[in-house]
């Protein structure tokens, strides 16, 4: 049981990155042999033969359009896999791309979409409520609006957890 709901890219979102990415990039689908890489559109993993694409995609961005926030500099984009055409979504369930030992930063949002901080996070056995409580931490500050997870190895986006 999880307190928090990890966030995937809106289904609106992803119909546009569809189209053209956050860099301005037309949408290039293809069939991933390998598989594993996390999909942000349902918040799993790649299966081998699935037809994805990699796009860049600006969080904050999307966030402060619905806000009116003022990210400015913090305004950062970056690669993420989507499915080619339209999926099923989250199952809201736990917290994705959480195996034991893997390394997370909890980046955390003003209401202006300034970063306030962050926090490195190893994943450990009972991965679900020690990731709670470091959420509970990032949100026992007023002004946190909200936290990114994002992988320490490449600097990805993974999810996106709301107040």
């Amino acid at each position: 049981m999880t307190i928090y709901t990890a966030r995937p890219i809106e289904p609106a979102v992803l119909k546009q990155l569809r189209d053209t990415d956050d860099a301005g990039r037309a949408c290039v689908p293809y069939i991933d042999h390998e598989g594993g890489a996390p999909l942000r559109c349902c918040l799993r993993r790649i299966r081998p033969g699935e037809r994805v694409a990699l796009v860049s995609y600006a969080p904050l961005r999307r966030w402060a359009a619905e806000t009116s926030a003022a990210p400015g500099a913090y305004d950062e984009q970056g690669p993420v896999f989507i499915h080619a055409e339209e999926c099923d979504g989250s199952s809201g369930e736990g917290y994705p791309f959480t195996h034991p030992g893997a390394l997370r930063v909890l980046r955390r949002y003003s209401r202006a979409g300034h970063i306030l901080g962050g926090r490195l996070f190893a994943f450990p056995e009972d991965a679900a409520s020690a990731f709670d409580a470091a959420l509970d931490e990032a949100f026992s500050d007023p002004e946190v609006a909200l936290v990114h997870v994002r992988a320490v190895e490449y600097g990805c986006f993974q999810f996106e957890v709301r107040r």
